[in-house]
C-alpha cells in the first residue's frame, strides 16, 4: 500500500505536493516532527509521541494547531487504513508557511504521514566515534525534534560509513557521550545499565525512558550519568534504544567485537512484553 498523508483536512496517497518555493519551511527548515511505530496491531507510547510533537512546536516557535489527543486520533485512523499487523512508521509534523527567518507561528500547518517500514532485525551494528558534536541548547533548537538538526546526523553517518561502520557515537559540546547519530545509546558494566544523562544536547527518547523504567522495575540498576567515550570502548555490552528499531544490539565498537549480552536481551524482551500488554 502506498504511503498516506493527512493534510488540508483529508487523506491523500503517494507523495502529494504541499509546500512551494516561497514557503518558510522550504528555505528555513521550520519543521518539527515525531515518529511512532505500529506493529502486531500495537502502537506503543503513541500518546507520548504526540505530546512531544506539541512540545517541539512550542519550543521551536511554531503553533500547535492540534492537541496531542487530536493528533493521536488521526494517527490511529491512519493505521486502521492499512492491513492489520502491518509494520508502520507514523510521522506527524508541524511546519511554517511564512515568516522572515523566524517562523510566523500563525502560519503553522500540519501533516501526518503513515507508511510501511519493516522493523529492522536485531542483527547488530558497528559504531565509531564521530568528529561531529551535538550542539548545546544555546547553539541550536535542541529542545525540539526539529528537522534542521538532522543534517548533522547525516554527516556523522556518512563519515562513519566511509570508515566502514554502520553508525556513529556523537559527543556533546563538552566531550561527553550524547547518543548515536540515530538513537540513544546504552552501555552495561558489571550487570548495571548506564546511559548518558539528558543535558539538553539530545532528545530524552520516549523508548529510552520506557526501557529505563522497565529495567529498573525488573531489578536492574540504571545509571543516568555523564559517560566518556573510553568507557563505551571498555563496556561489557552496548545497545541502543529508539523509535525506529526499538531495542537493538551493538556488536562492534572501533576494532572491538562484542556479543549481544544478557542485559540487552532483557531490555528487548521487557520492551516487547510491555508493548504487548504483558508488563
Amino acid at each position: 500500500m502506498k504511503p498516506i498523508h493527512f493534510v488540508n483536512g483529508g487523506w491523500k496517497s503517494g507523495n502529494p505536493a504541499i509546500i512551494g518555493p516561497m514557503d518558510h519551511v522550504m528555505w528555513m527548515a521550520s519543521t518539527v516532527f515525531d515518529g511512532a511505530r505500529a506493529f502486531d496491531n500495537l502502537v506503543p507510547d503513541l500518546d507520548q509521541h504526540c505530546q512531544r510533537l506539541v512540545n517541539s512546536a512550542n519550543n521551536f516557535g511554531l503553533k500547535a494547531i492540534l492537541t496531542a489527543p487530536e493528533i493521536q486520533e488521526l494517527c490511529l485512523d491512519g493505521v486502521s487504513r492499512f492491513k492489520k499487523g502491518s509494520e508502520l512508521y507514523i510521522r506527524p509534523m508541524f511546519f511554517a508557511e511564512s515568516g522572515f527567518v523566524s517562523p510566523d507561528p500563525e502560519s503553522t500547518r500540519f501533516c501526518l504521514s503513515v507508511y510501511e517500514a519493516p522493523l529492522p532485525k536485531p542483527k547488530g551494528m558497528s559504531v565509531t566515534l564521530s568528529s561531529f558534536r551535538r550542539p548545546s541548547p544555546n547553539m541550536a533548537p535542541t529542545l525540539a525534534k526539529a528537522s534542521c538538526l538532522y543534517p548533522a546526523s547525516g554527516m556523522a553517518l556518512r563519515e562513519a560509513s566511509a570508515k566502514g561502520f554502520d553508525n556513529a557515537v556523537v559527543l556533546d559540546a563538552i566531550g561527553n557521550v550524547a547518543e548515536l547519530a540515530t538513537a540513544n545509546i546504552w552501555m552495561v558494566k558489571d550487570g548495571a545499565a548506564h546511559t548518558p544523562i539528558p543535558n539538553g544536547t539530545f532528545l530524552n527518547g520516549v523508548t529510552r525512558q520506557r526501557v529505563a523504567g522497565l529495567l529498573s522495575k525488573a531489578g536492574i540498576k540504571v545509571h543516568e550519568r555523564s559517560i566518556a567515550y573510553p568507557e563505551l570502548c571498555d563496556a561489557d555490552e552496548l545497545f541502543t534504544t529508539g523509535n525506529y528499531g526499538k531495542v537493538m544490539p551493538i556488536t562492534r565498537i572501533e576494532k572491538r567485537e562484542l556479543q549481544p549480552g544478557p542485559v540487552y536481551a532483557r531490555a528487548r524482551d521487557l520492551y516487547w512484553s510491555y508493548a504487548h500488554g504483558d508488563a
